[in-house]
């Protein structure tokens, strides 16, 4: 009888995990998400909106600024700034936006397009922020104390900070964290991830740009690949390289890049190919990396076009097919999707118009913010584009830091405040 009543709720539980329209515990730890591809597992997105669109559970004030935050545990963390005092890290709660505690130091600056820009890391009991001056810090966010700190660019020779300041979303690798100083001691730097000691190093990689390491498969092997900027909008000295993220060596490099101001991470396409993109007319080049015989690695450039490219984010990859943001100081060409042979299949232009705006891709649809007020729902198709929902939830323009999901909840922020939305069943 026992064992009856046992299978009984054994069965019980299994209909309710199997009938559960999303998936839940999933995290949101970094920039761009759980595997750092702007894709998540959430399951049962809700397919229309109301009029006014999803519900807004609850919404922050917030200072100004790009950086957009991460989850776990239930806990929201953001780096805010304010110009005048300094970095901000914030932990709020997912069920409410209650702040729970923060963590705060100075450094004050004025800086072109003022606010804050990076977005942390979680790993275990430790978030890792980097500010717009080069704080590095290791924060333990059980006892909210800082474990260790220290400068990305001073440290190793950085003078004058950027024009647009350091952009760094820092990237965990096993025991190390890994950013790119682009100071003249370090081009890429790791760190030992719980004591903040300095690893390896690279040489310079060349003229500072905005791009955060990402790390791509080559013939099975982890690659971390560094973007850097050329000398201006035609110039030379713009490069593509890739790393062993354990010793800090470089493998291989590809020199037909230029882009004077760099900002999307490379994105791995699969087969040892990676794809990179760029504003300021660099557009978008496909390479193909391979190892060879003796160990050494070739790059071969598959294609290049100027049809496709991105201002501030990689594209999306979803059945062999991308799909970015392509509007740029020079042209206003929308959401784009292109093929991976590098096929336009079409492009929004300015009806509607997408502008460095955040984009999700979940249970086989695309959250999308437009860089100014709207979020948009969309299906993505290679035929054509098709929306299926939108709805205006932002203030001003220039909204173009990115999101997360997490639970079925949405967060989104402005230059002004933090926004929670519920958008799953």
């Amino acid at each position: 009888m026992k064992n009856t009543k046992r299978l009984k709720g054994l069965i019980v539980i299994g209909i309710v995990i199997i009938c559960t329209p999303f998936l839940l515990g999933q995290d949101w730890p970094q920039y761009l998400g759980p595997n750092r591809d702007s894709t998540s597992p959430q399951k049962g997105l809700l397919r229309t909106w109301p009029e006014n669109g999803p519900e807004v559970l609850w919404t922050v004030d917030v200072g100004i600024g790009y950086g957009g935050p991460v989850v776990k545990d239930g806990k929201v963390y953001l780096l805010d700034r304010d110009d005048q005092v300094g970095d901000n890290l914030r932990c709020f709660d997912l069920s409410n936006g209650k702040e729970l505690w923060n963590f705060s130091y100075r450094a004050p600056g004025n800086i072109d397009h003022p606010g804050s820009r990076s977005i942390p890391t979680l790993d275990g009991s430790y978030i890792y922020t980097c500010g717009p001056y080069g704080n590095l810090y290791c924060i333990d966010i059980n006892t909210h104390k800082p474990v260790w700190n220290k400068n990305v660019w001073s440290d190793f020779g950085g003078g004058e900070i950027p024009r647009w300041a350091i952009t760094q979303n820092p990237l965990v690798y096993g025991d190390l964290l890994i950013l790119a100083s682009q100071a003249p001691r370090a081009g890429v730097v790791a760190y030992e991830k719980l004591t903040g000691d300095v690893k390896w190093t690279t040489p310079s990689i060349g003229n500072v740009g905005y791009v955060s390491p990402a790390i791509v498969k080559v013939g099975g092997e982890d690659h971390v690949v560094m973007i850097s900027a050329s000398a201006g909008r035609r110039g030379g000295g713009g490069k593509v390289v890739g790393i062993d993220p354990l010793t800090g060596k470089i493998l291989w490099e590809y020199t037909n890049w230029q882009c004077q101001i760099p900002v999307p991470s490379a994105v791995d396409a699969g087969e040892g190919r990676i794809l990179i993109t760029g504003g300021y007319e660099a557009g978008a080049a496909m390479i193909k990396v391979e190892k060879k015989t003796d160990g050494s690695h070739g790059v071969t450039e598959l294609y290049k076009t100027g049809e496709f490219g991105g201002h501030t984010k990689p594209p999306i990859l979803y059945n062999d097919h991308f799909y970015i943001q392509y509007s740029t100081n020079e042209r206003r060409d929308g959401m784009v999707c292109m093929s991976m042979d590098g096929e336009i299949m079409w492009k929004t232009g300015r009806s509607p118009l997408f502008d460095k705006g955040s984009m999700i891709l979940a249970d086989g649809l695309i959250l999308s913010t437009d860089g100014s007020t709207r979020l948009y729902l969309i299906e993505p198709d290679p035929s054509a584009f098709k929306s299926l929902a939108s709805a205006e939830l932002l203030k001003r323009n220039e909204n173009w830091a990115p999101l997360a999901l997490v639970d079925g909840n949405l967060l989104i922020r402005d230059q002004s405040q933090l926004i929670c939305l519920r958008i799953a069943q």
